[in-house]
């Protein structure tokens, strides 16, 4: 039992380690956004067209993220788990320094395109192995305490890359930072990641009794044989609709913030990119402890916490919409920031997390978190190129009007799933 723990807090380390770093070849863009801004400008466009081509090409790889969710994440469960999480990482790196290298914007727009593409089948590939390592009753701890990975990554990300800033770096050595970090991770994963314990010894993971694929022990035959329980699930569409809202308030934010830090409130760019680590450092406790209540609270304690958040963060969204431009003095923002933060990225980590391990049991938890997070992340195309439209068009407080009522529309969805779930629970069988 000890050599099993300690080979489970390997993997952990690992996973947590490189997911974390696939953030730092994510948050470049959005901390380096001002200065690539003001980059774009001496190569003659308006600020206004910068910041609309910018979007552009932030909508165009969140659109790569999520095709590559949808049609790649299922690989995973032909292949394995560390196979998908190798080719995040490595792709990661690669089109990252294709990024840095670039001085013009189609290139700009492939090296993006390819980066999200291939990091869009990483978090499928973890988990896949997680599947493996890990018994069911403790799902929402562990994919708890790896969904802060990319929070803490993110927060980590922006930090030091705002520090670079401050010592005068251009973004393209945000660029080159990044790829380092993440290329080292890429290193220790292929030497010491394994795809399950029983490889290592140990007996098979137990998964969750209650899930759709229970019936059998053998993997997928086909592809038909792997979607049509999931798509037949009225639980899951509903799961797959929340990812939806939920993914467009979270991208909004992970996108915009040191632009909106920056332009509407008045922060210098150095401040901006390291206060808007706020975002992930808050969703981080938020996640932790989410993971924690929900394995406590019961079948249904998911949905209920899903529901609590979403319905909070509406709220917390309008009160932000309240902020006066110019406030850098004030706490205010930064307090709404931190709250939507809290209130939505703890249960938005269920979704692609420990719904879909609940969902897809060994056999199909790849394909079941690809397809939750890709649908997510179709609609979060809208966070790149939309929002920046909307914020050039009518400000910051019309997107934030926006994004509440998504908000509100998804807490309704998730009160529907608390019934479901309530249902299911009481007859004990698999969510409908």
């Amino acid at each position: 039992m000890r050599s099993l723990r300690y080979g489970q807090f390997k993997i952990i380390a690992l996973l947590f380690a490189g997911y974390g770093a696939l953030y730092f070849c994510r948050a470049d863009l959005s901390v380096g956004a001002p200065l690539i801004v003001d980059d774009l400008t001496i190569h003659g466009l308006s600020r206004d067209q910068a910041i609309v081509r910018l979007g552009s090409i932030a909508s165009l790889g969140v659109l790569a993220y999520a095709l590559g969710k949808l049609f790649l994440g299922g690989l995973g469960d032909f292949w394995g788990g560390r196979v998908s999480f190798l080719i995040g990482l490595a792709g990661a790196t690669a089109f990252t320094l294709l990024f840095a290298s670039a001085g013009e914007v189609p290139i700009f727009i492939i090296a993006w395109f390819g980066n999200r593409l291939t990091q869009s089948i990483a978090w499928a590939g973890l988990i896949k192995v997680s599947s493996k390592w890990f018994d069911y009753s403790s799902y929402g701890t562990i994919i708890g305490i790896l969904s802060i990975s990319y929070l803490v990554g993110d927060a980590a990300a922006r930090q030091s890359m705002g520090a670079l800033i401050e010592r005068g770096f251009a973004w393209q050595v945000l660029f080159w930072f990044a790829a380092g970090v993440t290329g080292l991770i890429l290193a220790a994963n292929l030497v010491f990641l394994g795809e399950s314990r029983t490889a290592a010894g140990f007996p098979e993971a137990k998964p969750n009794p209650l899930n759709l694929f229970a019936g059998t022990e053998s993997p997928p035959s086909s592809v038909g044989a792997l979607l049509y329980p999931l798509l037949r699930s009225r639980a899951f569409l509903i799961v797959c609709a929340l990812s939806l809202g939920c993914t467009i308030i979270r991208e909004t934010f992970n996108i915009w913030t040191p632009l909106y830090l920056k332009d509407y409130l008045g922060y210098s760019t150095s401040k901006a990119a390291g206060m808007s680590a706020v975002f992930p450092g808050v969703g981080a406790v938020s996640v932790l402890a989410s993971g924690w209540l929900s394995d406590r609270l019961g079948a249904n304690g998911r949905s209920i916490l899903l529901f609590v958040g979403l319905s909070a963060t509406a709220a917390a969204l309008l009160l932000l919409m309240s902020v006066r431009a110019g406030t850098s003095s004030s706490l205010l923002p930064l307090l709404g920031i931190g709250a939507i933060a809290f209130c939505l990225l703890g249960p938005y980590s269920y979704l692609g997390g420990a719904f879909a391990l609940d969902f897809g049991g060994k056999q199909a938890s790849a394909a079941s978190s690809g397809i939750i997070d890709g649908i997510g992340y179709l609609g979060a195309v809208a966070a790149g190129d939309s929002v920046a439209r909307i914020s050039v068009a009518v400000g910051w407080r019309g997107v934030f009007i926006a994004l509440s009522a998504v908000s509100a529309i998804a807490a309704i969805g998730a009160g529907y799933l608390c019934y479901l779930s309530a249902k299911a629970s009481r007859a004990g069988r698999h969510l409908p």
